[in-house]
């Protein structure tokens, strides 16, 4: 469910931390984390964080949207590449996020997350595309490797119809212009 102020008010309660706060402890975790695994912890909570709008601000503010680009480099670690390519998926809905993703050079990170091991990095990179590719970067999205590829996950309905979906969404709405 989305928040707006007053929901905000109601769930916080009068000891609560404010949004902007507790999405700052987030970060500041996350940077002083050494163990991989409380920085997985933290990356999915963001995500989780990064489906609504009423974050959006806070989640730019705070420079979430290039954390999540920083942790797609970290290959070794395909967790932590699964939750913040589902942050960029879940916050690129908004033209605003998508193009501070553009700016900071993160589609190549997502395409690169299309040949992952892991179905849901896979499905993330494929609606996160669906949200990024618009008239200033189809050129860099629809290279013919890239459109095989999708083409590949939307003709693989029989085993996996959530790839063979979204795949034909993007297909729809980027190639049937």
């Amino acid at each position: 469910m989305f928040t707006n102020d007053e929901r905000q008010k109601e769930r916080t309660g009068k000891y609560g931390s404010p949004r902007l706060q507790y999405l700052q402890e987030l970060v500041a975790q996350f940077q002083n984390a050494s163990n991989e695994e409380t920085k997985e912890k933290i990356v999915a909570n963001l995500g989780n964080f990064a489906y609504d709008p009423y974050n959006f601000t806070f989640l730019r503010q705070l420079n979430v949207l290039e954390l999540f680009l920083d942790c797609l480099t970290e290959e070794p670690n395909e967790r932590l590449v699964e939750f913040a390519i589902g942050g960029i998926c879940n916050a690129s809905s908004d033209p605003t996020n998508a193009s501070i993703i553009v700016q900071c050079g993160g589609i190549p990170l997502v395409i690169q997350c299309l040949s992952s091991p892991v179905k849901n990095t896979v499905n993330y990179a494929l609606g996160s595309l669906y949200y990024l590719c618009n008239e200033t970067t189809e050129e860099e999205i629809l290279k013919p490797e890239i459109v095989d590829a999708i083409k590949r996950f939307a003709a693989a309905g029989a085993v996996n119809v959530g790839f063979s979906n979204l795949a034909q969404a993007f297909l729809d709405r980027h190639l049937s212009k």
